[in-house]
């Protein structure tokens, strides 16, 4: 991987959450033309007028092990990026949880969705009543106490499968979608 691919790829796993939505959502938009939204319900609309909501997770190596005093060092070091990022290839043998929360689904009509591997992203596509209707999927409608309407599903070890098998729509490098933001808007 060229320099300043890896430099944009490490950055992108760096941001904050609310950062990091934005470029899945500027990512989404700009490759599949979407249009802003005219309300602050959902991301993006289609030329159609369907509501779209875009969630994505970065993929890292789960961390079980509880910080304690003796434990402290080793666990700090070994939550670097560097040493938690898996490639694709490699969550079929490391245990990872990709937490795609915050869900709506009767906010919006489709959801774009994902996981940023250190090597190369994952977008998926659903309906908003898939959402629900597909059991594999694992839709908890409970994410937190009190929150009506709202939940989420974890793609791991167990659940990626279903998702590539029924949802998948593009495989993206790290290299495409820096050229893809370096490409000037069309207006």
């Amino acid at each position: 991987m060229k320099e300043n691919i890896k430099e944009f790829r490490d950055g992108i796993f760096s941001l904050n959450t609310r950062r990091f939505g934005k470029i899945a959502e500027l990512m989404i938009q700009k490759i599949y033309n979407l249009n802003n939204p005219d309300s602050l319900a959902y991301d993006l609309l289609t030329c159609d007028n369907k509501k779209v909501e875009v969630k994505f997770s970065t993929v890292l190596r789960s961390c079980d092990k509880k910080i304690t005093l003796d434990n402290m060092l080793e666990q700090v070091i070994s939550s670097n990026l560097d040493n938690r990022m898996l490639t694709y290839e490699k969550t079929k043998s490391i245990s990872f949880d990709c937490n795609i929360q915050q869900i709506k689904p009767k906010e919006f009509d489709i959801l774009y969705y994902g996981c940023f591997f250190e090597d190369k992203i994952m977008i998926c596509q659903i309906s908003s009543s898939n959402i629900i209707l597909d059991d594999k999927i694992m839709y908890s409608a409970h994410q937190h106490r009190g929150n009506v309407g709202e939940g989420q599903f974890h793609i791991n070890n167990k659940t990626i499968n279903n998702h590539l098998e029924k949802y998948l729509i593009k495989w993206l490098t790290y290299e495409e979608l820096y050229d893809l933001f370096k490409q000037k808007n069309r207006c």
